[in-house]
């Protein structure tokens, strides 16, 4: 249901309440609340894209400017543990092969890594670092390994035009460099998401594979703040809770993918903002918001 236009065209272009939709009756008392704050952040300047859709049925849940493309920072390290899964199978790229970094791959930011003495890692357990905390030397060094051609290929082959990983991770961008990091529509990231859940990507055993590796994301800060699970260990039910998530962080840019099982129902979802970070009360604002969408998702599951 649409709510009513907004008072200019500045604000209308941004504005959550104009754009957004919900799936019904229940869904839209169900949302309201995310809903709202979404739509008062828009109206502040604040670029909004989301959607949640039930897993199961596959029915949209609510939406606004889903269609969308924006800078999505560490979520498009997903794009790349799909074609790391995927290579698994080649007999010279096993779980267990070894690869090296170097000063080539440093970038400082998140991660682990570049904190850890080891030269070398084991493929599975670098897309394990990625999973957990969006490491970025490690995705460095993965990208070096599959190739950003591969990675582009095989989004081009799931068939997404609006999502992409378009570059290393960098400490500086300059003017021959990507302006973003990776980039998506909530619209295809909840589909990827859902296709994720039900073994839909390549194969079973690939899609179970980067389950396993997101699982381990300890980024709890955006919408799974509501959610109120261990950061660091929340690979088996909570309270009837299930998450599998990935984050993305960057100057300006929160976003946030995943699916949230619950005792009554499951759902995928996807939040990104866009927005001036001039100050702590600009993000905080934005983290509340997408803790607003997170407590009716919970709502929604249990």
């Amino acid at each position: 249901m649409a709510t009513p236009a907004q008072e200019s065209d500045r604000r209308s272009r941004h504005s959550a309440e104009r754009r957004g939709k919900h799936g019904g009756a229940e869904s839209h008392e169900k949302f309201s609340r995310g809903f709202h704050s979404l739509g008062e952040l828009a109206l502040n300047g604040v670029q909004v894209s989301a959607r949640a859709v039930d897993l199961v049925s596959g029915r949209e849940l609510f939406s606004v400017d889903d269609h969308v493309v924006m800078p999505t920072a560490g979520i498009g390290t997903v794009l790349l543990l799909i074609e790391v899964a995927a290579k698994l199978r080649d007999a010279d790229f096993g779980m267990y092969t070894l690869l090296d970094r170097t000063a080539d791959d440093s970038v400082a930011g998140t991660g682990v890594w570049q904190h850890l003495q080891a030269p070398s890692l084991p493929v599975a357990d670098l897309a394990a670092l990625v999973g957990a905390t969006n490491d970025n030397l490690a995705t460095n060094v993965l990208i070096r390994a599959v190739g950003l051609d591969a990675v582009r290929a095989r989004v081009d082959q799931l068939g997404l035009t609006r999502s992409a990983l378009l570059d290393l991770v960098r400490d500086q961008r300059g003017p021959d460099d990507a302006p973003q990091f990776s980039l998506g529509c909530a619209k295809e990231l909840t589909w990827l998401f859902t296709a994720l859940a039900r073994g839909e990507i390549v194969d079973a055993d690939v899609s179970e594979r980067v389950l396993g590796w997101l699982s381990l994301n300890s980024d709890q800060s955006m919408v799974a703040s509501a959610f109120g699970l261990d950061p660091h260990a929340h690979r088996f039910a909570d309270h009837g809770l299930l998450l599998v998530n990935k984050t993305g962080s960057d100057s300006g840019v929160r976003s946030e993918v995943g699916i949230l099982r619950g005792p009554r129902a499951g759902v995928t979802y996807s939040v990104s903002m866009s927005f001036a970070d001039t100050g702590i009360i600009a993000r905080l604002a934005v983290l509340d918001g997408m803790r607003q969408v997170g407590l009716d998702l919970l709502e929604y599951v249990h």
